[in-house]
């Protein structure tokens, strides 16, 4: 079986944001494993509208053609690491949006998190846990909290490598998403094994 797609999706379109600098750096992390095939998904790269669909892509096909291309890409991977800043204790409504034009996309695969920001993004992470279970995923119970005390010493270039809490619990989460992701890809070959010979 061949390893596991993972896309790193940065969380954040602002101009000045932070979110390169775990992106690039949890992207590495994963990628040195060996085991995991990691891809970073900029959401810049998919200029979403407000979501403005008759309904859900799960019972009528998106009409716009970036949220098409944005669907024909997320289906691509096995696996993801979302990238979230804390806005007024949740995630950015641009990383919700996304989420909220797929579905079936995100199905039956593992979802990972590494937030920033008040009291490490945590609060953010926790409503975006509570989308990944409506949209069929499965959260990793490990994440990578970036408090304001080690945001600030990152943000004037301190690397987060030199911050060996943030480097062990990466080293959880990946651990926990690389095992779901290939349970899960086993499991999704299998069932269409037996949709095909149906």
């Amino acid at each position: 079986m061949s390893k596991p797609r993972i896309a790193v999706v940065v969380g954040s379109t602002r101009e000045a944001r932070f979110a390169d600098v775990p992106t690039a750096w949890i992207a590495k992390l994963a990628a040195e494993r060996g085991d995991l095939d990691v891809e970073v998904l900029d959401l810049r790269d998919y200029p979403l509208p407000f979501f403005d669909e008759v309904a859900s892509s799960a019972w009528v096909p998106s009409k716009n053609e970036v949220a098409q291309k944005w669907q024909k890409k997320v289906a691509e991977f096995d696996g993801f690491i979302f990238i979230t800043g804390e806005y007024n204790r949740g995630p950015s409504a641009v990383l919700k949006n996304a989420l909220d034009y797929a579905y079936t996309e995100w199905n039956r695969k593992p979802a990972a998190f590494v937030g920033y920001g008040g009291v490490g993004g945590a609060r953010a992470i926790e409503q975006l846990r509570l989308n990944a279970v409506e949209l069929q995923m499965a959260p990793v119970r490990a994440a990578v909290h970036i408090v304001w005390a080690d945001y600030a010493a990152i943000k004037e270039g301190k690397p987060i490598a030199d911050f060996p809490h943030i480097v062990a619990a990466a080293g959880d989460m990946l651990g926990q998403l690389s095992w779901w992701a290939q349970a899960l890809k086993a499991a999704r070959g299998s069932d269409a094994a037996v949709a095909k010979a149906a």
